[in-house]
């Protein structure tokens, strides 16, 4: 089943990584719009739907916990599942992240395998349609 992602993130490295790592792994992506910075990823999502959210927490004009505590003040959004992929991993920063709504939570940099086994848990429906050769 293809879905429709979004990926916030500063680097547009990183947003071609994750998306290109999706695509390896044989995940169905039907469109994949792209942020660099939380206050465009709301922007962006006022006028398309996404089934993810794969977000960075440090960026400029809006971080990645002002963008998970827009999305869960807005009965639309919070739906959203997100995953929070970052350098930032201390314990508090995941726990307070998790807390505000994320879904999963992956530390840069990561393994093809860790990505694909997240989103399998959070969307079950959305498999690989192959085995992606990592």
């Amino acid at each position: 089943m293809t879905k429709r992602l979004m990926i916030v993130d500063d680097s547009p490295v990183m947003r071609s990584f994750v998306r290109r790592t999706l695509e390896i792994a044989g995940f169905g992506i039907e469109h994949c719009a792209e942020a660099s910075n939380g206050a465009e990823a709301l922007e962006k999502l006022s006028a398309i739907e996404v089934d993810l959210i794969l977000t960075d927490i440090n960026m400029p004009v809006l971080d990645g916990e002002g963008l998970l505590r827009a999305l869960r003040s807005d009965p639309e959004l919070s739906r959203i599942p997100v995953v929070v992929v970052s350098t930032d991993s201390t314990d508090q920063r995941v726990d307070s992240l998790m807390g505000l709504g994320a879904r999963g939570y992956l530390k840069k940099p990561f393994l093809p395998e860790k990505l694909s086994g997240i989103l399998s848990g959070i969307l079950p429906d959305w498999e690989p349609e192959s085995e992606g050769d990592f």
